[in-house]
């Protein structure tokens, strides 16, 4: 389960594409958040973006893009990269749980409201998540009955309201690069390079919708991007080395032939 080395430059250009964007936006020092007007429908249309990395959504995306590979990859692909995918996802979602407490930064939103006086962050990220809700609830609430502050709609501020972890890492654009890591893999195995080009511009609009809706700094997705990068391509390698003998495991599990790949 090679690629070739033209595939290989295929996808470590897209990592790195990934990678460039939240770079040079970190290194300019150009703040996307508040960039656009949060009350309008180019909001939304993000929301809904970043709502495609948000439990429940994030399982049903999973799913669909499983549905595409199958149709798009060679079966005997299919099980090594859903076993891939599995356990990256596993991966990432252990790690955000880590990383988030252990760096415990406050998100730009958070930021916005303590600047306003309408929300102390030291107090508020000392409390448990279930307690920030109503706190975030409140100063949310006081924030856009002022008429002088930034508008939100009503579904950007449900998602505010919603959002009461640390910034660091984005668990979103690390979820959405790690996948698009591991399926454009085993998608360029089979030669196809449509889905992967899509999945490349998915995970970049992931990373600008989370720091456009003031969810996270540049920082924050581009940490991601790099960690998100380097689970897939470590679960890949990892996959290359034991098919071979889980397929011979497997065959004998279910007592048939070993699964070969091309």
């Amino acid at each position: 389960m090679t690629l070739s080395l033209r595939r290989k430059i295929y996808l470590l250009l897209g990592w790195m594409l990934l990678i460039s964007v939240p770079a040079i936006l970190l290194l300019t020092h150009t703040a996307m958040f508040p960039l656009i007007s949060l009350n309008s429908s180019q909001a939304e249309g993000l929301y809904w973006l970043t709502s495609s990395g948000t439990a429940p959504f994030g399982v049903l995306t999973v799913l669909v893009l499983l549905g595409l590979c199958f149709r798009q990859i060679s079966k005997a692909h299919f099980l090594p990269l859903f076993i891939t995918v599995s356990i990256s996802m596993v991966s990432t979602l252990a790690l955000n749980q880590f990383l988030k407490p252990y760096f415990s930064e406050p998100r730009p939103n958070a930021q916005l409201l303590h600047q306003q006086q309408l929300l102390n962050i030291n107090e508020f990220y000392q409390l448990a998540p279930a307690q920030r809700k109503p706190v975030i609830n409140h100063a949310v609430n006081q924030f856009t009955t002022d008429p002088h502050n930034l508008q939100l709609s009503p579904l950007i501020a449900s998602h505010w309201r919603n959002e009461v972890g640390f910034a660091f890492p984005s668990g979103h654009t690390l979820f959405a690069v790690t996948l698009s890591m591991v399926m454009s893999y085993f998608l360029l195995l089979s030669g196809q390079y449509l889905l992967p080009s899509l999945l490349c511009l998915w995970s970049l609009g992931m990373g600008f919708s989370r720091m456009l809706l003031g969810m996270h700094w540049s920082q924050d997705v581009l940490a991601s991007t790099v960690i998100g990068g380097l689970i897939g391509l470590a679960c890949i390698w990892g996959m290359n080395r034991c098919w071979p003998r889980l397929a011979t495991l497997i065959a004998t599990l279910t007592n048939t032939k070993p699964l070969t790949t091309p």
